[in-house]
């Protein structure tokens, strides 16, 4: 089903917090006299930029573009709050009157907006994170959208993460602080109110129009993720 912004409807659910096992099972050390057989490795790639190196932007705007423009960075952690230096980042955003880009080419959808405020913003990246896990990316901010209850949801960047050892892509999204509507807002409203935290990002103290958002995979603190 497609909404009327042009994004699909989606039942969202959001994951409990990964907690580590409290018994952890030793395997027996192996007797000297067994002769162990070096074996290949299991584990290859992941491989993010053959092949789709078009794909990765991190600069969503261009001049004379309609709205404020915006810089967000941080890191991806994992439950050792260690970076993680080979995940790949994907954003998804309306524009800043809360339209969704529709590319050229894409089949005519029924009661979709045709995104004419800003017919040159594509409202999608791709970024890799640095050797320290660090990333950023230049955009603007997104305008309100309609939410599956029909409500107005509040601005948001929609956020998928890649990296080694995932079989599925985790799925979150970055608020702005202080915005009137996260309060309304039809997903911050799923989640826990302790939790929401996650999900907001934090004004830079040191630069305008810039903001700080760390993804954390597991741990006390771990970001929502969402099912949908």
């Amino acid at each position: 089903m497609v909404s009327r912004n042009g994004g699909a409807s989606l039942r969202f659910t959001h994951r409990t917090r990964y907690s580590l096992p409290q018994e952890i099972t030793v395997s027996k050390p192996t007797p000297r006299n067994v002769l162990l057989t070096p074996t290949t490795w299991q584990t290859v790639g992941p491989f993010f930029r053959i092949g789709l190196e078009r794909f990765y932007k991190n600069d969503l705007t261009s001049p004379n573009l309609p709205g404020e423009q915006i810089e967000i960075a941080g890191h991806v952690l994992d439950g050792c709050n260690q970076g993680v230096p080979d995940a790949a980042i994907e954003i998804w955003q309306a524009d800043a009157q809360g339209e969704y880009p529709q590319p050229p080419d894409a089949p005519p959808i029924e009661d979709a907006q045709k995104n004419s405020v800003a017919p040159n913003f594509r409202g999608f990246g791709r970024i890799a994170t640095s050797a320290d896990g660090s990333f950023h990316f230049k955009t603007i901010k997104p305008g309100r959208v309609p939410a599956p209850d029909g409500t107005l949801q509040a601005p948001h960047i929609a956020v998928s993460i890649f990296m080694r050892g995932l079989l599925r892509r985790l799925i979150t999204r970055i608020y702005f602080p202080e915005d009137p509507a996260n309060s309304e807002d039809f997903v911050l409203n799923l989640v826990e109110p302790a939790r929401r935290v996650t999900l907001i990002a934090k004004k830079s103290e040191t630069r305008a129009a810039a903001f700080e958002w760390n993804i954390l995979l597991q741990g006390e603190h771990e970001t929502v993720f969402f099912d949908c």
